[in-house]
């Protein structure tokens, strides 16, 4: 596989891993997203610990208010942050 698709693989088996402990295995619950940005983001995100950093990212995520982000919405957290990470690199 290229790296390319292998980062795609990464981010659906990563998703896969923290989706679905609550519940509905193709959704993260509040504490699913918590975990999974202490565990695989929190060098990036260094508030991933504080509660009303993750209460704000859930919200912010959760285009269709329904208490709980799909693969969809978790993407725009991945593509949001590969683009601030990108812009970091750039003026380095």
């Amino acid at each position: 596989m290229s790296d390319v698709q292998k980062a795609v693989d990464l981010l659906v088996t990563s998703f896969s891993k923290y989706s679905g402990k609550e519940g509905d295995k193709n959704t993260l619950s509040k504490e699913e997203l918590k975990e999974l940005l202490q565990n695989e983001l929190g060098e990036l995100l260094c508030k991933a610990n504080e509660k009303a950093a993750v209460d704000r990212i859930f919200n912010d995520l959760d285009a269709n208010s329904n208490n709980s982000l799909d693969f969809r919405e978790f993407i725009t957290l991945v593509a949001c942050l590969t683009m601030v990470c990108h812009e970091y690199f750039i003026k380095k």
